[in-house]
């Protein structure tokens, strides 16, 4: 499941991926959280989140905004989702 970000901080060689661990918050503070982090992620960086639950306009906002993604479901019926944005 952790596989896509660690080929991305590998071939970013020693870029660190932060992490995100948004399932305790209440809607719609983790979207808000998420975006944020999205935002400021500068070319060739990567993000993981964890969220309570697979979100739909998480996916299509970060799709919005030029971003690549991939999600994968957690055993605890949450969502692992791995954000990168792309190098220019």
């Amino acid at each position: 499941m952790r596989t896509l970000v660690v080929a991305i901080a590998t071939a970013l060689r020693g870029v660190s991926v932060n992490r995100l661990d948004l399932r305790g918050l209440t809607m719609p503070e983790p979207m808000r959280r998420a975006l944020r982090a999205a935002d400021a992620l500068e070319p060739a960086q990567a993000l993981e989140v964890l969220t309570a639950s697979p979100s739909m306009p998480l996916l299509k906002a970060l799709d919005e905004r030029g971003l690549r993604w991939r999600t994968e479901p957690l055993e605890d019926g949450g969502a692992w989702v791995a954000i990168l944005r792309p190098a220019a």
